[in-house]
């Protein structure tokens, strides 16, 4: 159903750019209040567990999917790029995100996050064919030193260790956010979400059942409301509309999308945590922004 409402929203657009772009910003919206609800969940859950149970409880509704749509198998070279995506987006960005937000303001690690489309678009020049130009590669290196330059004068005693942590879940990200727009052009948007998913579940049980270390019954409604967000949406339903939109645009084009996160991860913080929304958040986040305006101008080439 999300991909057909994805589709229908693409076909209302001329331009495959411009449509990949306007199905990747649903994607990015729902993406955006991962990090307000991660902090909520791992207040009172262990992150790990958080990071593995997530993952387990969307792997369990792709193998419904899987199975009640009877979805193509993948091949043995879709299951190595399968496993790609896996370990970039199902274990590396949920782990080192879930970590870095026990140490990290919400508002603050969104606006970090806003580095990640450079980073996508990097891998995506040397993994595939498309090649930004000199002038787009500027204008993302812009948006991404004004994350970094954000992320220093917002610390305390400079850049943090949290931010570590995020930096190293954005390289994990990017690898799997451009290994998957590409293969959702062969086996769809859902599939390839639901395989990555559903291959990886033993792991993710073993896991889950490892770290719950706290019961159930003595933590809170919103934390409980705030995992299974981050397990139904940002580690499943997301997808749909982000990797279908990554394969109708372009990795690197709608890659710069997630240049408008933050501003939105700011108000989701603003309204859920109720962390404060200062001009210097505002300032960065509005001119980050700026630069997917200026980066949609720039031109990308296929060779």
């Amino acid at each position: 159903m999300f991909s057909r409402v994805g589709f229908l929203l693409g076909k209302l657009i001329m331009g495959n750019e411009t449509k990949g772009m306007l199905i990747g910003a649903v994607g990015v919206l729902i993406f955006s209040l991962t990090l307000p609800f991660t902090r909520i969940a791992v207040l009172e859950l262990n992150p790990l567990f958080v990071a593995f149970g997530r993952a387990l409880l969307a792997g369990l509704c792709a193998l419904g999917w899987l199975y009640f749509s009877k979805a193509q198998r993948p091949t043995k070279t879709q299951l190595y790029k399968l496993l790609v995506i896996a370990i970039g987006i199902v274990y590396g960005f949920p782990i080192f995100t879930s970590v870095a937000m026990t140490t990290l303001p919400s508002a603050h690690g969104g606006i970090v996050l806003g580095v990640l489309p450079l980073v996508t678009a990097i891998f995506g020049a040397l993994r595939f064919k498309e090649r930004p130009s000199t002038s787009y590669w500027l204008a993302a290196l812009s948006g991404s030193l004004l994350v970094l330059g954000y992320a220093y004068l917002d610390g305390v005693t400079g850049l943090m260790l949290g931010d570590f942590w995020l930096l190293v879940a954005i390289i994990f990200a990017a690898i799997g956010y451009a290994e998957g727009g590409k293969l959702s052009s062969e086996l769809g948007a859902i599939n390839v979400i639901s395989w990555a998913l559903a291959l990886t579940l033993p792991i993710n049980l073993v896991a889950t059942c490892l770290f719950f270390d706290t019961p159930l019954d003595s933590v809170s409604n919103e934390a409980l409301g705030s995992f299974l967000y981050v397990a139904l949406f940002s580690m499943y339903i997301g997808f749909f509309f982000w990797y279908r939109g990554l394969a109708v645009g372009g990795v690197a084009r709608v890659g710069q999308v997630q240049l408008l996160q933050p501003f939105a991860t700011l108000i989701g913080a603003y309204f859920l945590l109720g962390e404060s929304f200062t001009l210097l958040n505002a300032a960065f986040a509005g001119a980050v922004s700026l630069v997917v305006i200026i980066g949609r101008k720039m031109p990308i080439y296929s060779t």
